[in-house]
C-alpha cells in the first residue's frame, strides 16, 4: 500500500503550476487533483486562473466547482474528497498530481491531519470577533493560552480567526484543539516539487497576469 505513488507540485502564483503539471500529466498518464481553495467554487473562474476547458481536455481535473459561492467548505470537506480523488485515479492505473498553492490543504492532504468535525458557530463567531475588535486580538489569544498553551503557542496572536476558531473548538468539546489535530500521514509514496522564480520576474508575471484577467472580465465577475 506505502508504493502508491502521489506527485505534489507547489509554488507561489503564477510561478508555472499548472503548465508544468499539464506537461507531466500527458507524459505519464496523470490526473491533476486541484489544491486551490477558491477553484472548488463555481463561477469564479477568471480570478482563481481556473484551467480553461481546453487544458481539461487535455487532462482531467478534480475538485473543482464543487460549491457556490455562498456555500461553505470546510478542510475537513476538502481532506476527504482529495483521498477519494487520489484512490480513485490510482484504482483506474493513472497518477494522481496535487497541484495548487493552498499550503493548509495540501499539508492536510500529506500530513494526513485529524480535523475536529466541530461546524461553524456563527453566533459565537460573531460575538469573539466583536470582542478581539473591542478589546484587541490578545484578549482572546491569552483565553487560549490558559487552557490550550501548545495551539497558543503555534497561532500568531494577530490571527484572530485561527484563534476564534480553536476557541470554538474547545468550547463544543471541552477539549484543546491540539489534542484533536493529530497527525497520521496516509499511506502514499510522495514525490513533492517545489517551484520558484527570482522574485522580480515573478511580479512581472503577476503583473502580466492581473492585466489579463482585467481584459478577460475579472471585474464583471467579480
Amino acid at each position: 500500500m506505502v508504493s502508491r505513488p502521489l506527485v505534489v507540485i507547489v509554488g507561489p502564483t503564477a510561478v508555472g503550476k499548472t503548465e508544468l503539471a499539464l506537461r507531466l500529466c500527458e507524459d505519464l498518464g496523470g490526473e491533476v487533483i486541484s489544491a486551490d481553495s477558491r477553484q472548488i467554487y463555481k463561477g469564479m473562474d477568471i480570478g482563481t486562473a481556473k484551467p480553461t476547458a481546453e487544458e481539461r481536455r487535455r487532462v482531467p481535473h478534480h475538485l473543482i466547482d464543487l460549491v457556490e459561492p455562498d456555500e461553505g467548505f470546510t478542510l475537513v470537506q476538502y481532506q476527504e474528497k482529495a483521498y477519494e480523488a487520489i484512490d480513485e485515479i490510482l484504482s483506474r492505473g493513472r497518477l494522481p498530481f496535487l497541484v495548487g498553492g493552498t499550503g493548509l490543504y495540501v499539508r492536510a492532504v500529506l500530513e494526513g491531519f485529524s480535523v475536529p468535525r466541530v461546524r461553524p458557530d456563527l453566533a459565537l463567531r460573531k460575538r469573539l470577533q466583536q470582542e478581539a475588535e473591542a478589546k484587541g486580538s490578545g484578549v482572546l489569544h491569552g483565553r487560549l493560552r490558559e487552557f490550550d498553551p501548545e495551539a497558543a503557542a503555534k497561532i500568531d496572536p494577530h490571527n484572530v480567526r485561527r484563534v476564534i476558531r480553536a476557541l470554538e473548538v474547545h468550547e463544543a468539546t471541552g477539549q484543546p484543539i491540539s489534542q484533536l489535530q493529530r497527525k497520521e500521514p496516509p499511506p502514499y509514496r510522495i514525490l513533492k516539487i517545489g517551484l520558484t522564480m527570482e522574485r522580480k520576474a515573478l511580479y512581472q508575471r503577476i503583473d502580466e497576469r492581473v492585466g489579463s484577467m482585467m481584459e478577460m472580465g475579472l471585474l464583471e465577475e467579480v
